[in-house]
């Protein structure tokens, strides 16, 4: 349930330049309706400044780069709210049991009518002050989205185009946050070719005689990539964003295939099996990543298909860069993965090259 704010605190805050004036007065933090949020309540940053938000703040930032120049979703908020009159992103604050996309999420639902199932996160940009932070989550539309002002302290909801934001009356935290957020890479999907990663990453069970399990175990530890992944681990890494949400697509062939019809939950990676060659399917899902504007990271060692994924201009990376984020080196140390030759081809106990899984 929704409690029903007080005009003066509201859940809104991004950055040091909204805290509250530090006159003494405490406005009243909430009319209870319900249960009271516990993320309600005023905060003092590292840098003196009073923010409201227990627990941070997080907002949600709709890029919708379809098509030239783009556009985004902003929210002008009320003349009665703290920075009143400016524009900014829908959001507020966060509660204890809630991550910066969730209370992201949360927010616009209940300021701009955004539905979670409308948007995909899939980047975030952290503004710490020390004690206090507001995360901005990014976000791409999940079909047609119409926005609208569906709480009090926001007087209009709606998309403005990329180049026009810079001229609004924007909120002085926002305005801080835009250059960067501007410049943000589009999605990213990690594409991953699940044949030679599990070889690499072997597992001491005989992994060459029951490839679905082996492919089930390598699926099932992919999900420190989802939870996350550090813009800095990545080999371009652009600075814009902090942390990338990415699609994971584990691309499966042979004889497992049967893996893409596990029933699965929600949060995982997406599995593609290959009607034929697998490397066929790796570069077919490439080119209509590309070609709908996301960007690609190929997780592969085949020589073969790292020239075709190249022509796409498709970045790669090997097996272990993958299973350093998932294993760890320590925890793939005693797995008793077959040796490689020197074109990424998996080979068995006897060192003899062995087809594709």
């Amino acid at each position: 349930m929704v409690a029903a704010r007080s005009p003066l605190a509201g859940r809104s805050a991004i950055g040091c330049p909204l805290s509250a004036p530090t006159s003494g007065h405490e406005p009243d933090q909430v009319l209870v309706v319900g249960v009271r949020a516990d993320g309600d309540g005023w905060v003092e940053c590292g840098q003196g400044h009073r923010h409201w938000g227990r627990f941070g703040a997080a907002g949600l930032l709709i890029l919708d780069r379809a098509e030239p120049p783009g556009r985004v979703v902003l929210q002008h908020r009320a003349s009665w709210s703290h920075e009143g009159d400016t524009w900014g992103l829908p959001g507020g604050a966060r509660d204890s049991d809630e991550s910066p996309v969730q209370a992201a999420v949360r927010e616009a639902g209940e300021e701009a009518g955004v539905a979670p199932a409308d948007v995909r996160p899939y980047g975030l940009l952290l503004d710490d002050h020390g004690g206090w932070s507001y995360t901005s989550v990014l976000a791409e539309p999940v079909g047609p989205l119409a926005p609208r002002p569906t709480a009090e302290e926001s007087t209009q909801v709606r998309w403005v185009l990329e180049p026009e934001v810079a001229a609004l009356p924007l909120h002085p935290g926002f305005a801080s946050t835009w250059p960067r957020l501007r410049s943000a890479p589009p999605p990213l999907t990690v594409l991953i070719d699940a044949a030679n990663v599990v070889g690499a990453r072997g597992g001491g069970d005989g992994w060459w005689r029951d490839r679905a399990g082996a492919t089930r175990r390598l699926r099932d530890a992919l999900g420190p990539l989802l939870a996350g992944l550090p813009a800095a681990d990545l080999p371009d890494p652009t600075g814009a964003v902090d942390l990338e949400l990415p699609r994971v697509l584990l691309v499966v062939e042979g004889a497992a295939r049967v893996v893409a019809t596990d029933p699965t939950g929600a949060g995982g990676p997406d599995v593609l099996a290959a009607d034929g060659g697998g490397d066929d399917a790796i570069v077919a899902a490439a080119a209509a990543a590309v070609a709908a504007g996301r960007r690609v990271l190929a997780v592969t060692a085949d020589r073969g298909l790292i020239e075709r994924l190249a022509t796409l201009g498709v970045g790669r990376v090997g097996p272990r860069w993958l299973l350093d984020r998932i294993d760890g080196p320590a925890d793939r140390a005693g797995r008793g993965g077959r040796s490689r030759g020197a074109d990424g081809s998996r080979r068995g106990p006897d060192g003899s090259r062995r087809a594709r899984p």
